[in-house]
């Protein structure tokens, strides 16, 4: 069952865009219930010239996949395999950048989607490993207009676990939304304001070479030492890159953190309208093969409404299940926040008002929280 779930996800990934159209009868039950149709905003385009190629085939995906599934990944692990005393760090600086080769570059979000997002596959050939958690910095060619000095080091998080999508141990992934700007009046893009990193790495073609940074961060590292620890990971857009890699490592691989796994790992993901979904595929076959262990939430803000008829937003979809994850954060777990920070006043409010009403003081509790190394904080 893992070697065949590897291989769908993995082929998720690759199959071309034309697959994402087709039907959403596996999403979950609260995005089935509240569907609308989706709105599209003029201050949101998604540039339609670019057209990714990965440079793999099927044959090639399965054959890999096939060869890593059945040996098993625990050639990059620690000894025990939740040791984190000697992750990777920092290993390539600004002064001393690597230079990584860009394997694929596929849009990974339909033609309705806010915006235009792109999976990212970049060979290291096993000399820049990391950790699910981690970033890599990418340093665009060119220099800034404003001070005539080289670009500066832009940070993503990584969006595959260690052994990278083809589980040899010899790529990482990005998760990249192209950040565009347009003219509220003239409703055309202006490129002089274009973001120059995010739209370098979705322009990019396969051999590309890419001066990167890193890996980088502790901050988002999984707990892995007791494997009944439950993990609650929330999400808005491009924020769900690490946790990919954390559910890739738990679910998809044949890892010795997968094969202890007790816990229950929650993803909560916010994004505009059901074709801006990230990894849709991913997350529904690791739903179908551990539905005791995998949970699912989406908040799409144009489909659904709230509780008081407003736009369903990640902060809304979270407070649906505040005691049980209040409750859950009582009883060890932890509790991950990537995206943009606009998310955590609306969640940290209602888990005030929970630890009220159980006549606890929010402050401390949190307090406690961080002491414990439960809660894990990555915004933007």
């Amino acid at each position: 069952p893992l070697a065949s779930l590897a291989i769908a996800t993995m082929l998720a990934l690759f199959i071309g865009a034309t697959a994402f159209a087709g039907s959403r009868a596996g999403l979950s039950r609260t995005h089935v219930s509240r569907v609308a149709g989706p709105a599209m905003s003029a201050d949101e385009p998604w540039n339609s010239d670019i057209i990714a190629k990965s440079t793999l085939g099927v044959a090639e995906l399965e054959k890999a996949v096939g060869k890593a599934s059945s040996t098993g990944q625990d050639f990059l692990e620690a000894q025990p395999y939740w040791d984190v005393s000697n992750i990777p760090l920092n290993t390539y600086k600004n002064k001393a950048p690597f230079t990584g080769k860009v394997v694929s570059c596929k849009r990974i979000v339909g033609p309705d989607a806010t915006g235009e997002t792109c999976h990212i596959i970049i060979s290291h050939g096993g000399k820049m490993p990391y950790w699910e958690g981690q970033s890599y910095g990418v340093i665009p060619p060119g220099t800034n207009p404003k001070n005539g000095k080289p670009h500066t080091v832009r940070l993503y998080s990584i969006a595959s676990s260690r052994y990278g999508d083809d589980m040899t141990g010899n790529t990482g992934s990005l998760c990249v939304r192209r950040a565009v700007y347009v003219d509220p009046e003239t409703g055309k893009e202006d490129d002089s304001k274009k973001g120059v990193c995010s739209n370098y790495l979705c322009d990019a073609t396969p051999g590309l070479e890419v001066t990167m940074t890193g890996p980088s961060g502790k901050v988002m590292l999984m707990p892995e030492q007791d494997p009944k620890t439950d993990l609650i990971m929330v999400a808005t857009g491009t924020g769900i890159a690490p946790y990919r890699g954390f559910i890739r490592r738990l679910f998809v691989e044949k890892t010795p953190a997968a094969a202890a796994y007790k816990g229950q790992a929650w993803l909560f993901l916010g994004v505009a309208n059901s074709d801006s979904l990230l990894y849709d595929d991913e997350w529904q076959a690791a739903l179908k093969s551990y539905p005791q262990n995998f949970r699912l939430d989406y908040a799409l803000s144009r489909e659904q409404t709230n509780k008081n008829g407003g736009k369903m937003y990640i902060q809304d979809k979270v407070e649906e299940y505040s005691d049980e994850i209040f409750s859950k954060l009582e009883n060890g777990a932890h509790m991950y926040f990537c995206g943009l920070k606009g998310m955590m006043p609306g969640i940290t409010d209602m888990l005030e008002r929970v630890a009220s009403s159980k006549g606890m003081n929010w402050a401390e509790k949190l307090e406690q929280f961080k002491k414990n190394g439960q809660w894990h904080v990555e915004v933007y």
